[in-house]
Parts: structure tokens; C-alpha cells; sequence
């Protein structure tokens, strides 16, 4: 295009953001990306969605999609399987979660979480229990785009003006150190919203067992895990956790569902699953709710056009090999703390920063207001953007939400690097976002003035 950088007004693209310039990238080196004009960007967000965690330009996968293509690129799995789809979803159940019994492959996450809503309400119909249908959720959270999956999230500026399609489901406060250390008072929510409409109404309860993009790398006390396993025995819900960032090793194992003293009975995973190298992703069940459709119509028929495909299918495969022959979940296991730790040096001392959190290779920090430390900033700031676009001009890509208006949290900014990142690599990522943050901070203060 002859240009570094693209503005709405010169794509056909229909773009996020109209008021935003987006570098061209055109190639990219593992954690790198290289613009049209030569300029080298630090990805500290593995594709920017939390995806390519084996980073860029991996020959293994490119192999296995020609391989694959040059076989059997494509075919609808409504009325036939394929060899990749069986295999992957062996594989899945044997290295990733041997406690589940089943796999559903879709092509990305929001299809991923409609799923599993379809799935868990379709448990309940065929035990007989067709009044079940409602879902509770913790507010502060993002599921996905549909419909259905934004209908998930209690996070109002995420749902308008789209809140005329979206089911009423009900939502429970996040159960976070600064407003409830212990859980109990989410507890006591979930309690009250049980009672407002009745349990035996109630098909699921889902939630990310460490949050993504709405409040990264938080999770619940485990008082918290412990009070929902019994609400649920009581009940007879199910618990669906949402595990598409946080599945395949980006916390340090397969599943963040085996670091909570909780067993999901649905698990949706993707992203990494197919690392950026094809739309997958995944959902895993367990006996239990396989047993009631298969002993009830037998038959879970809704699907998405590239469900199970085998282009799809031979690239998790892949990714899921390597996963395992380079011991990357074993290695952000490892390495995690300590960059954990290399994260508060990085930040210290700043006074926008409050509670910084980490788990495996997926950190988070929350903004706050410098003249007490603690309150949230003043939503018109918009200082989850501001740190975006700064951090660009420290040729790094970070990601910032920005859900003051919903009150639950303040701004945060995450940090979710590939796996193969390197020691230097790591140190140069948070060096430039030291860099990034006290231009905002001095950004803040002076508008604070």
C-alpha cells in the first residue's frame, strides 16, 4: 500500500477504531513484528489476542498445514469425521485433561462459550429439567461477541447498544483482593441471585477461572471455588469455565481449571490451541453430561461451518506436540514467578500503578489514581487507551481495558508474551513498558492538575 500506517479513511476494511491509525505489520519473527517501513514492534500479547504463543514463523505448523492441505483440506464434520479431528481430540484428552470425556472442536472462542451454553442447557432438557435455562456469571469478565456470549458479561459499556438481543442472565460481583479478599461476598451475591430466580432455574454458572482480557490474571480465593462446589451439589448446575486464553499452558498448566480446588464439568479452550495458524478452538465435557444426551436423543446437532476441519485439526495437532516436546506449559510454570517478580521491580515506585498480578505468562496491572493510590481514575481519561498508544510509540504492543463505567474494576493493561520468549526478550518487554508508564503517569498528573 506504500504506507506504514492505515487510517479509516483510506481501507475498505471496516476498521475497530475510526480515530486510530493501525501500523501495517507485514511479517512477523517469533515475538516481533515487522511494519511495511521496516519498524521492529515488541509483541508483549502474543498476536495481540493472547493467540500465537509459539510466536511467528514457526516451520513445524506451516508444514503441517501444507501437509494438510495438500490431503484433505476441508469437509463439513455434520455427516463424516476426518483422521486430524480424532486424533487431536485423543491427544487433547490424554495430555491436556484426562478428566474429561468428550471433545467438540470449533473455529474460535466465542463459538467455543455458545457451545458450551448450548451444551449445558442441552443436559438439563434431556434429564427432564427443561425449565433450566438461566446463567450466572461474574460481572467483571468477557466471554465473547455473539449474542449469546455477550449476554454473559455484567459489563454494561461492553453490551450496549446490543442489550435488546441479549438473554437476562444474572451477574455476581468479582471476588478480588481490593473489594472481597475472601469470596465470601460474591458467595453471599451468588446466594441472593439463586433465590431471585428460583435454582431450579438455573442451568450454569460460568465464569474464567483466571481472568483474560476483563481483569487478567486474577482468580477467586479459594474459598470462593469451595462455596461454588457446594452451591452446585446443592442445586444441580453446572459449573463452565471459560478457559479460552488461559487453556494449553499460558498459566503454567494445561488447564487453569487444575489450579482451583473446583472440577468444571465444561471447559471451552482455544487461542493457543491453534497458536494463529488457524481459527480452533475446543470444547471438552465430562461423563456425566455426555452420558445424559447419550442416553437421552442422541444427538447434539447445532455446529459452526468449520467445526472439526482437518486443516484446522492437523495445525492443533501440531501445536499441541509441540507444546509437549519443548515443555512450554513446565517452562511458564518455571519462568512465570520470576517474571512475576521482574514485573513489580519493572513498575515500582509509579504512582498509577496499584495491584500487579501474574500467573504463568499472563500479567496484569491496575491503574489507579496517583493522588491516593488507590481510587480508580476518572473515566473520561480513558488511560486503558492512552497506555496503548504510548506503548506504541515505544514500538510495543500491550492491551488495556478500560471498565471504570461498570464500577467493578479500574483500568487494566495485561501482558500475555509467547511462550518462546527469551530472557532478553522478556527484559526488554518490561523495560519498554516501564518507559510507556511514566509518559502516562505524566500524562495523568498533569490532566489531574
Amino acid at each position: 500500500m506504500g504506507t506504514s500506517t492505515v487510517r479509516a479513511d483510506e481501507t475498505s476494511v471496516l476498521p475497530r477504531s475510526f480515530d486510530v491509525a493501525a501500523p501495517l505489520i507485514e511479517r512477523g519473527e517469533g515475538i516481533w513484528l515487522i511494519a511495511s517501513d521496516g519498524r521492529r514492534i515488541l509483541d508483549a500479547t502474543s498476536g495481540g489476542a493472547m493467540t500465537t504463543c509459539l510466536g511467528q514463523g514457526v516451520p513445524e505448523l506451516v508444514e503441517a498445514m501444507t501437509r494438510q492441505a495438500e490431503e484433505l483440506a476441508y469437509y463439513y464434520n455434520h455427516h463424516v469425521t476426518n483422521e486430524p479431528q480424532e486424533r487431536l481430540a485423543e491427544r487433547l484428552l490424554e495430555v491436556v485433561a484426562p478428566e474429561m470425556a468428550r471433545v467438540r472442536f470449533i473455529s474460535g472462542g466465542s463459538e467455543a462459550n455458545e457451545t458450551a451454553l448450548q451444551l449445558a442447557r442441552l443436559y438439563h432438557v434431556e434429564r427432564g429439567e427443561s425449565e433450566r435455562w438461566r446463567v450466572i456469571s461474574i460481572a467483571q469478565s468477557y466471554h465473547g461477541s455473539t449474542m449469546g456470549t455477550l449476554a454473559l458479561t455484567g459489563r454494561r459499556a461492553l453490551q450496549e447498544p446490543y442489550a435488546p438481543y441479549l438473554a437476562h442472565h444474572l451477574h455476581i460481583p468479582p471476588p478480588t483482593p481490593r473489594h472481597d479478599p475472601t469470596g465470601e461476598a460474591a458467595l453471599a451475591a451468588l446466594d441472593r441471585a439463586l433465590e431471585q430466580v428460583d435454582p431450579t432455574t438455573v442451568a450454569a454458572f460460568v465464569c474464567e477461572p483466571v481472568g483474560a482480557a476483563a481483569l487478567p490474571a486474577a482468580c477467586p480465593p479459594p474459598g470462593f471455588w469451595e462455596g461454588l462446589a457446594e452451591r452446585r451439589d446443592r442445586y444441580g448446575f453446572l459449573v463452565c469455565f471459560d478457559e479460552i486464553v488461559t487453556g494449553l499452558g499460558r498459566v503454567g498448566d494445561w488447564l487453569a481449571a487444575h489450579q482451583v480446588p473446583i472440577e468444571p464439568d465444561i471447559v471451552s479452550v482455544g487461542k493457543g490451541l491453534g497458536a494463529g495458524y488457524a481459527p480452533l478452538a475446543a470444547v471438552l465435557c465430562r461423563e456425566h453430561v455426555y452420558d445424559a444426551i447419550d442416553r437421552g436423543s442422541r444427538e447434539f446437532d447445532l455446529g459452526h461451518t468449520w467445526d472439526g476441519a482437518p486443516l484446522s485439526c492437523a495445525v492443533g495437532l501440531r501445536v499441541l506436540d509441540l507444546l509437549v516436546e519443548r515443555h512450554l506449559p513446565e517452562h511458564v510454570r518455571q519462568r512465570g514467578p520470576r517474571l512475576l517478580e521482574d514485573l513489580e521491580r519493572a513498575v515500582a515506585g509509579l504512582g498509577i500503578v496499584g495491584e500487579v498480578r501474574g500467573r504463568g505468562f499472563l500479567l496484569g496491572l491496575e491503574l489507579v489514581d496517583p493522588r491516593d493510590g488507590a481510587s480508580f481514575l476518572p473515566v473520561e481519561l480513558d488511560a486503558a487507551d492512552l497506555v496503548e498508544r504510548t506503548a506504541l510509540e515505544h514500538d510495543l504492543f500491550v492491551m488495556a481495558t478500560h471498565p471504570q463505567r461498570d464500577g467493578y474494576a479500574g483500568d487494566q493493561v495485561l501482558l500475555a508474551p509467547a511462550f518462546v520468549a527469551s530472557d532478553e526478550e522478556l527484559a526488554e518487554m518490561l523495560g519498554r513498558l516501564r518507559l510507556t508508564l511514566e509518559d502516562v503517569e505524566r500524562v495523568i498528573e498533569r490532566e489531574l492538575r
